[in-house]
């Protein structure tokens, strides 16, 4: 069907609306319209930016290489890519470099901190908190108040994530006094106000789950009832499947404390609706997380986590690991349920020669998953043959003890939770 001369005038003033919405959007310091365009266009949009910032006749180049570092590390938290953190973190010393003034020079050392902590949510190492945390305290302090209430913000949240590392109550509380005191001071920035609420809720459940302090877990869950309140599906997308993921880990852990089946559908259903707000092509990483906290708690289809592993694999990403170790997991139960003792050996063998040729790419982490896969393996062979796994509990205290001096907690626990436990007499 032709559409009508009408149709075609509304298409084009559609498409022209929709053209000022973005032109607009493009010179707003707020960048949560980037959640409306897949990563590729990101990337598209961050290239643009790199190169109108290294323009000789570019009339701000601070601000436009700040920008340009933003823009890299929201592709590098999308898609992982090494290569976009490296450009974000040599956007922000550009930036450094044609500072006009101390205030200036304090925003951009700000910029080269937050790179060095999304470098550690990404892969890893406690090191880099320290080094984005000794970046902090050697600034000068700041004289204008959003720049004062800026460097609040990320010391907490650098804080919060060394918190999580300790897992201890006092060190716990204490970075939500620090969130606490940093969102008290934040003035402006939606998106900045959303990732310390989000900080905080993490840090809050973390607590309210080891203390198992009702008070603390009903905090968290109305911090994360407000943030997928705030984000519309139709404008911010990622920010609600992330809270919305965040509620759903939230209760599958309250319900495997409880043995609530109930609580536990809530969850699931929860992890189905962030799941289904975007496409794994959209944000590969936030699809890939989702998909591996859902296989924590419940069995999925094969191919989903073949795909999230394909997804995070080769780039040194803790959800690399966890992604892998998740789909070993599930293959190893499906095998060990059945009885499959050749299905078994043929997941042993895939591991081992993993760990005899490891490729280009890989980490500790990758080594700490093979582990707790071969781990796994000899636990649920054990099961059909009555034999008595050797070594595996040497095999996942060393795979626990190297994620966590990695900083991977999530992948810690996994190897402490599949321990044997000494049997008393």
């Amino acid at each position: 069907m032709i559409p009508k001369r009408d149709d075609w005038s509304a298409m084009f003033e559609f498409g022209r609306d929709l053209r000022r919405l973005f032109e607009k959007a493009r010179d707003s310091d707020d960048l949560g319209w980037l959640e409306l365009i897949g990563a590729g266009l990101v990337e598209v949009e961050a290239r643009q930016q790199a190169t109108d910032a290294g323009r000789v006749s570019c009339a701000r180049p601070f601000d436009a290489a700040l920008r340009a570092a933003a823009l890299w590390r929201e592709h590098a938290r999308r898609c992982g890519a090494a290569a976009s953190i490296d450009r974000a973190e040599a956007a922000g010393r550009d930036a450094a470099k044609v500072a006009a003034n101390d205030d200036q020079a304090v925003r951009a050392a700000l910029d080269l901190a937050q790179t060095g902590m999304l470098a550690f949510d990404l892969r890893g190492g406690p090191e880099r908190l320290t080094a984005a945390l000794g970046l902090l305290a050697d600034l000068p302090p700041a004289r204008r108040a959003d720049t004062a209430a800026a460097m609040a913000a990320l010391h907490a949240r650098l804080r919060a994530r060394q918190a999580l590392l300790s897992r201890r109550l006092s060190e716990l509380t204490e970075a939500t006094a620090l969130l606490d005191a940093a969102l008290s001071r934040l003035k402006t920035g939606r998106a900045a106000e959303d990732e310390l609420r989000m900080d905080r809720a993490v840090v809050t459940l973390e607590a309210g789950l080891i203390a198992r302090d009702p008070r603390l877990l009903d905090q968290a869950g109305r911090d994360l009832r407000a943030l997928v309140e705030a984000a519309s599906p139709e404008q911010r997308p990622l920010s609600r499947a992330r809270a919305l993921a965040l509620c759903g880990a939230g209760m599958a852990a309250l319900a495997a404390v409880a043995e609530d089946a109930a609580a536990r559908d809530q969850a699931q259903t929860l992890f189905d609706a962030a799941a289904q707000l975007f496409t794994p092509d959209h944000s590969p990483l936030d699809w890939a997380a989702i998909q591996v906290m859902r296989a924590e708690r419940e069995t999925l289809p094969p191919l989903v986590l073949v795909q999230a592993e394909a997804l995070t694999e080769g780039g040194g990403l803790i959800l690399g690991a966890l992604a892998h170790e998740q789909r070993v997991a599930q293959e190893a139960a499906r095998a060990g349920a059945a009885g499959d003792l050749t299905a078994l050996l043929e997941i042993e063998g895939a591991l081992r020669r993993r760990l005899v040729r490891p490729s280009v790419s890989a980490t500790p982490l990758d080594w700490a998953a093979e582990q707790i896969g071969l781990a796994r393996i000899a636990l649920a062979r054990a099961r059909w043959t009555g034999e008595t796994p050797r070594a595996v509990g040497l095999m996942l205290a060393e795979a626990a003890q190297t994620a966590r001096e990695h900083g991977a907690s999530s992948l810690a626990e996994r190897a402490e939770r599949l321990t044997p436990r000494p049997q008393t007499a």
